[in-house]
């Protein structure tokens, strides 16, 4: 089995900071991307930031320049670091990742989320 477990959401003003973190457990052969993705009360699921194994980094448009997604490879950890948030910031995020277990088995995990609250 493989877990991902976040922590780090909360309430924070707008213009403060937040770092989240996910950390993936289990029978672990190798995690391919890592992502963060948010969804908001009555909007859609999107995708915030990713990282794939190799290190290389995309953003969505509405958070370039204030959040940054990193590795810690050995703690098979992602964390997303949120600076000069804003209101529009607020909703649930959750991290994914596209992990390979033992006998080349590939799958899509998710963590159960996390709450962050921009007030204005």
């Amino acid at each position: 089995q493989v877990q991902l477990v976040e922590s780090g959401g909360g309430l924070v003003q707008a213009g403060g900071s937040l770092r989240l973190s996910c950390t993936a457990s289990g029978s672990i052969v190798h995690i391919n991307t890592m992502d963060w993705y948010r969804q908001a009360p009555g909007k859609q699921r999107e995708l915030v930031a990713r990282i794939t194994s190799d290190g290389s980094t995309n953003y969505a448009d509405f958070v370039k320049g204030r959040f940054t997604i990193s590795r810690d490879y050995a703690k098979s950890t992602v964390y997303l670091q949120m600076d000069s948030l804003k209101p529009e910031d607020t909703g649930v995020y959750r991290c994914h990742a596209e992990i390979l277990r033992g006998y080349g088995s590939l799958g899509d995990y998710w963590g159960q989320g996390t709450q962050v609250t921009v007030s204005s």
